[in-house]
């Protein structure tokens, strides 16, 4: 438990793992990108990951990493192609409808899982301070710079950006069918 009043911290489980963890006040009214940059003094020169912390996965984080160091760039995102969250119709010419699929795959496109493997490099394309939005300029010009590669993750991804989705996890979690729980 870390106390924030006093600094103090208390250790309930004397277990050791090879983790260095660091809490960074960076502000309330940071975007994505400021409070990257904020870290960067704490990084030094090694590699790190990044996550927004709204999505849960089974990423296999050996796997993940191995991938990026094959690759030599900047940045390893992580990609996922989300379930679809309505049924989808197909209709033809005439506004009939041929078939219904309920809640089928998506579309097939991958998106952003947000979860990053980055380079030190990464920081030098965060310049607008603590207005920086990660996912515009940064992003944009690391990937027109050749400096991302996607490590396509093919397994269980769910965001939680909903109180539906909350109850999805929830429910998964409560049934012990939690897909990301591959811990004992």
């Amino acid at each position: 438990t870390i106390d924030m009043s006093d600094g103090s911290m208390e250790i309930h489980n004397n277990s050791s793992e090879p983790w260095k963890v660091t809490l960074l006040d960076t502000g309330l009214d940071s975007m994505t990108g400021g409070r990257i940059k904020r870290a960067q003094d704490f990084v030094g020169e090694e590699p790190f990951m990044l996550t927004y912390g709204d999505g849960v996965a089974d990423i296999n984080i050996e796997e993940l990493v191995k991938f990026h160091k094959t690759h030599g760039k900047a940045m390893t995102m992580t990609s996922a192609q989300p379930d679809g969250r309505f049924g989808a119709l197909n209709i033809d010419e005439n506004n009939k409808v041929k078939e219904f699929k309920e809640k089928p795959k998506g579309d097939g496109s991958w998106i952003n899982a947000g979860y990053f493997i980055c380079e030190p490099k990464v920081f030098d394309y965060i310049v607008d301070g603590d207005s920086s939005v990660f996912e515009q300029s940064p992003l944009m010009n690391l990937a027109k710079d050749d400096e991302v590669h996607t490590y396509k993750h093919h397994d269980f991804w769910m965001p939680m950006d909903t109180l539906r989705d909350k109850h999805k996890l929830n429910e998964l979690w409560s049934s012990d069918k939690a897909p990301w729980k591959v811990w004992d």
